[in-house]
């Protein structure tokens, strides 16, 4: 073969690795806005369809449903191929945006948020899995950095836009927008999507350990969602939801033990690398969503910032992240080394805890802000880049499950950092202005879940300052204490082994499942 041919081959494969990216990225997109947009238009679109209290449930059921499908998907996906569940998880996002569209009340409403999330735990897994098929792993880091960005750029763009599309069409296009999106996507799995296709022969879905792990996922996050809110953390409810899944998570793992194709198979929870990163990826995950839950409350009650104010102080957050995400992925498909950096954001992330965990309403909102960037580029530096330690220690046969895995536990993090954050946040906010308030002003606050900015503007000058004091202190500890968090995931990355990246693309055999690796690994061992 001459040279020329040999290059021209390899342009036109690299071509159609672009365009498959740029596809990837387009459904990616739709799974990271849906996170997103419906922000700022939730509370007309619940208000439109008489379901305020329930709009809890509108944000719950798309959380719970990607989250219990993410492990499904991966599995699957090692089993049979990636292109069927990429189709079937892109059909299912875009059928819950149409039932979202059209829903005549709340209940449809919720339902096709429950549908949309079963297309996004899909979406989310499989992009990224389908990348390790196709790109070596020297060359992933910069790919996988743009994935991020994808999610940075998502968190800034999409409240921004669903107010845009709320206030100028309606807050159904938030829902009808993904069908074009979805379009687009479906287009370039079909088209651009040419993977070998694994042999079903010996396919046995591990039903009892989808069951299981789905039941005890479900359990965790609905804890997560009603401890300290809903219902009191002593209730009847909660104790019967963390038995639940103490009770399910047992019975996954006697299952998992003997299932021939386990959906989170035991030897990858032994794989070192694996075990490292997902404690690492949930420990930032739990500080990631604990800031970005409650920062923006209390810039708004202590600091006196208005929505839009607050919003811009965020952002160098996210801008920052997405600068972390970016440049941490090109230095290391330039370089070729990666395990000092996820160390070393996750460093900065604890040095930003430590800053955030000092401010007070005197603090400047330039400091705040500089603070919540130097939080995003530690954030941008580690999270993406454990994925990439994942994917380059595992075979290709499970480079799917392993790549669901690493997600699950992450989702896992961030939904008990924003519910255990929160209870705690709201415990310490109602103690210490309970305390600090005198009674014959405690008329006047009322009930704190009721508490506005605007209301807060209202109070006497004196009352003010201890009520915006009050909501500082109450949060500012708990970002300090969050410290230890981070660097125990620094402390966690140093014992990593840093396998040489792969520079080329292991074939995954077509007759090879997940049971037979492990097989043949513990036959080594």
């Amino acid at each position: 073969m001459t040279p020329t041919r040999t290059r021209r081959r390899s342009d036109e494969s690299r071509r159609g690795i672009i365009l498959l990216f740029i596809g990837l990225i387009v459904a990616l997109l739709l799974a990271a806005l849906s996170q997103t947009v419906l922000s700022a238009a939730m509370p007309t679109m619940v208000g439109e369809l008489h379901g305020v209290d329930q709009m809890l449930w509108v944000m719950t059921a798309f959380m719970l449903a990607s989250t219990i499908t993410m492990p499904i998907y991966g599995k699957v996906s090692d089993l049979v191929g990636r292109k069927g569940p990429l189709v079937a998880s892109i059909l299912l996002f875009m059928a819950g945006s149409i039932v979202g569209a059209l829903a005549p009340d709340i209940g449809w409403l919720i339902a096709g948020r429950a549908v949309q999330g079963m297309g996004a735990g899909g979406l989310i897994i499989l992009t990224k899995t389908i990348i390790a098929d196709v790109v070596p792993a020297r060359e992933r880091g910069k790919y996988i950095g743009v994935m991020g960005a994808v999610f940075a750029v998502s968190s800034i763009a999409g409240p921004l836009l669903g107010g845009w599309i709320t206030e100028e069409v309606g807050w159904r296009w938030t829902f009808w927008m993904n069908v074009p999106l979805g379009l687009i996507a479906l287009v370039a799995a079909i088209t651009l999507l040419h993977l070998p296709r694994r042999s079903t022969a010996r396919t046995a879905l591990d039903i009892g350990g989808m069951l299981t792990l789905g039941g005890a996922t479900a359990c965790l996050v609905l804890l997560a969602s009603w401890a300290g809110g809903e219902f009191a953390w002593t209730s009847p409810v909660i104790i019967g939801l963390g038995i639940g899944m103490a009770v399910l998570t047992g019975l996954c793992a006697f299952i998992e033990r003997r299932a021939a194709e386990p959906i989170l198979p035991p030897r990858l929870l032994r794989d070192r690398n694996f075990a490292l990163t997902t404690a690492a990826g949930l420990l930032l995950g739990v500080t990631m969503f604990g800031v970005i839950s409650y920062i923006p409350t209390v810039l708004q009650l202590s600091f006196g910032a208005d929505p839009t104010l607050a919003g811009l102080i965020t952002t160098p957050m996210m801008g920052a992240m997405l600068v972390g995400s970016l440049g941490s992925g090109w230095l290391i498909s330039a370089y070729g080394r990666y395990k000092w950096m996820p160390i070393a954001g996750s460093v900065v992330v604890a040095l930003a805890l430590l800053m955030l965990g000092l401010m007070s309403p005197a603090t400047p909102l330039w400091l705040v802000a500089f603070e919540l960037g130097l939080f995003g580029l530690g954030l941008g530096m580690s999270t993406q880049l454990l994925l990439l330690v994942v994917q380059n220690s595992v075979p290709a046969q499970i480079v799917g499950t392993a790549t669901a895995g690493s997600n699950f536990f992450r989702q896992v993090g961030a939904s008990l950092g924003s519910a255990v954050i929160g209870s705690i946040f709201t415990l310490r906010v109602t103690s210490i202005i309970g305390e600090r308030v005198p009674e014959s002003d405690a008329a006047l606050i009322g009930h704190i879940n009721s508490l506005t900015p605007e209301r807060l503007a209202q109070f006497p000058p004196a009352l003010h300052a201890v009520v915006a004091d009050g909501f500082n202190d109450a949060l500012a500890p708990l970002l300090g204490g969050m410290v230890p968090l981070a660097l125990l995931s620094a402390v966690l990355l140093c014992f990593v082994v840093e396998h040489p990246l792969k520079t080329t693309v292991e074939p995954a055999p077509e007759t090879a499942g997940g049971a037979d690796l492990v097989a043949r690994d513990d036959a080594r061992d």
